[in-house]
């Protein structure tokens, strides 16, 4: 990267805690990120239902008097007509007399299964018993009708029910159906599913393959109808010499895509479908310079290369000063972003930060993370960042124009020391060169080596990133002021903003 507005770049990821030091990657998808084949993938383990349980308890005989109510079995058969004359027969006292078989053999493990008491006994219980009140007749038999009818009717019911359903005849459902008129499906334009149904068919998802088989998933939007689709540099890096490139829409269809041009310092990219559909829509694109704090946004990717992810949240911060590199140890990017608590992942990176309305306001780039080098694909924490879109729509105006960058800069090296209270002008330069470029805007201003700065316009700077990305918001021939200290004292210079072109 050119010595103008930046030096010693590998500091970049020491930085001061404004300047968070994770890069957003774009990795690859992983199989066991897959949702788990189950009915419903968000439960981690299948709940079991209690079975019911029988009594294990005999019931208790009936008391030889005449009760004064009557029993249970008295009512259990009071439905039923009975003839006053019928006198039953007295019922049997053992199960060799009823005819019962004999108790199988319980084994040893049954009775410490279930305690000192021994386990269930078949057949009537043991031992002497007074005589019993006579049995209604078919008072068991009921029970068990009751049971086998309920089951044949239930099949009766299902089949009855398949029949009719297979004929699309519900006169005899017993359910309620909602209504399939098709207006209640639909969902307000305002509403977050709205805004979703609306900007996916514009989403891409894009696979980036280099020669030497490294690559990843990242996500990108329709910039034009020409088949222009705007996404970070990191996204199509592995693939921009030497590679394939390929973007997938969400109704599956995939098309073959080239770079158009990239930039390294912005983390901005453009890449072109080779064989454009004509039905292209693109995302409208906002104002970035009108968000406010607390605005709900919406964010599209593909995290963990799960495509069609829809995330929401609200604007944390404006001006956020983020330094991230592309993962490879190539040169890092400086933005001044929008900063979101919508869950950003690896593989949302590229993909559009929408507002309420709909309307792109950022490209979603970078998150910050508690995960460790060893650790490159850690989820969101809440705190991701964007490109602000007014600054990403002028960098890939002249990517699609020229096929390169160009970027404003002061005509100094700054270092990237977090420690200082504001952007260092460095002794010396990259190489060795002057740190203040001779003859450039710095210079004309009345800039030297070792001179902080401290304000641009009206942005506090607090570090060489933050000077930066509040550069890069500008335009060559911006006119902007710069506050600095020297020797103690504050002075301010007026300069106008120089350009580099391309990123070598």
């Amino acid at each position: 990267m050119s010595t103008e507005n930046e030096g010693n770049e590998g500091n970049a990821a020491e930085a001061a805690p404004s300047v968070p030091p994770v890069p957003a990657d774009a990795p690859q998808a992983h199989p066991e990120d897959a949702p788990p084949a189950v009915s419903r993938p968000d439960e981690t383990a299948t709940r079991q239902q209690p079975a019911a349980q029988a009594p294990d308890q005999p019931p208790a005989p009936a008391p030889t008097a005449a009760p004064s109510s009557p029993d249970p079995a008295t009512a259990q058969t009071a439905a039923y007509p009975t003839n006053p004359q019928y006198a039953p027969p007295p019922p049997p006292q053992s199960a060799a007399d009823a005819g019962w078989p004999p108790p199988p053999a319980v084994p040893a493990y049954a009775q410490a299964a279930h305690g000192s008491g021994g386990g269930p006994v078949w057949g009537p219980p043991g031992g002497t018993h007074a005589p019993e009140a006579p049995r209604k007749r078919g008072a068991g038999g009921l029970v068990a009708a009751v049971v086998v009818a309920a089951l044949v009717a239930g099949g009766i019911g299902g089949a009855l029910g398949y029949w009719a359903a297979d004929r699309n005849d519900d006169s005899g459902s017993t359910t309620v159906s909602a209504s399939a008129n098709q207006q209640d499906l639909k969902r307000d334009p305002g509403t977050v599913a709205g805004v979703a149904a609306k900007a996916l068919p514009s989403v891409v998802t894009i696979e980036a393959q280099g020669g030497d088989g490294e690559g990843g998933t990242g996500t990108g939007f329709v910039y034009d109808k020409e088949g222009h689709i705007l996404t970070n540099n990191h996204v199509v890096a592995s693939a921009a010499d030497s590679g394939q490139l390929t973007a997938t829409f969400s109704n599956g269809k995939k098309y073959d895509a080239e770079v158009v041009g990239r930039a390294q310092g912005y983390d901005v990219a453009v890449i072109k479908l080779k064989n454009p559909p004509q039905s292209l829509t693109p995302l409208p694109l906002g104002n970035s310079d009108k968000v406010a704090v607390g605005d709900s946004t919406i964010a599209i990717g593909a995290p963990f290369g799960l495509s069609n992810t829809v995330t929401t949240g609200i604007i944390s911060a404006k001006n956020r000063p983020v330094a991230s590199g592309d993962g490879n140890g190539g040169s890092n990017s400086y933005m001044s972003a929008l900063q979101t608590d919508a869950s950003i992942n690896p593989g949302n990176s590229g993909g559009p930060l929408l507002s309420a309305g709909g309307a792109v306001i950022g490209i979603n780039s970078a998150i910050q993370s508690t995960g460790s080098s060893g650790q490159s694909q850690a989820g969101s924490i809440g705190l991701g960042f964007a490109i602000p879109i007014n600054q990403a729509t002028t960098v890939a105006q002249q990517l699609i124009k020229t096929g390169q960058p160009v970027y404003p800069v002061i005509g100094a090296t700054v270092t990237m020391d977090e420690q200082s209270g504001g952007a260092v002008i460095a002794d010396r330069g990259t190489g060795g060169t002057d740190a203040v470029t001779k003859d450039g805007p710095a210079a004309k201003a009345g800039l030297r080596a070792g001179d902080v700065i401290t304000k641009f316009n009206d942005t506090v700077i607090d570090s060489g990133p933050t000077l930066i990305g509040e550069i890069w918001t500008h335009k060559p021939g911006d006119r902007v002021t710069l506050t600095y200290e020297r020797d103690g004292k504050t002075a301010t210079a007026e300069v106008t903003l120089g350009e580099r072109k391309g990123d070598s």
